[in-house]
């Protein structure tokens, strides 16, 4: 039995870690001076959040790490609600398909 439960934490552990995502952006040749990150110089040591709502980081040699900076709705009712995603404050509400104004309630979100 606890063979069982110890495999299905695992396999829950590995989906998790299949939905969110980072990218790792190696120093630049040359002098650190910052980050750059799609045209625009970040500060060395400084932390951001982008327009596709990735939480960045730039570390003091001129590498940058970005990860979804947001979690996905992945247990709830499917059958009556609905994930939609705010751009603006980079997240998701679960709603009734029938009725918008009123939430669902999320089980398990990844990332």
């Amino acid at each position: 039995m606890n063979f069982l439960l110890a495999c299905v934490i695992a396999v829950g552990l590995l989906v998790t870690a299949c939905h969110a995502y980072c990218n790792f952006y190696p120093p630049e040749l040359g002098e650190a001076k910052g980050c750059l990150y799609k045209g625009k110089l970040h500060e060395l040591g400084s932390k951001f959040r982008t327009k596709d709502c990735m939480d960045c980081s730039c570390d003091m040699d001129g590498s940058m790490e970005c990860c979804q900076g947001y979690g996905t709705p992945v247990a709830y009712d499917k059958e009556n609600c609905i994930s939609v995603f705010n751009k603006k404050t980079c997240s998701f509400r679960v709603v009734e398909k029938k009725n918008r104004s009123k939430e669902c309630e999320v089980f398990a979100m990844v990332g």
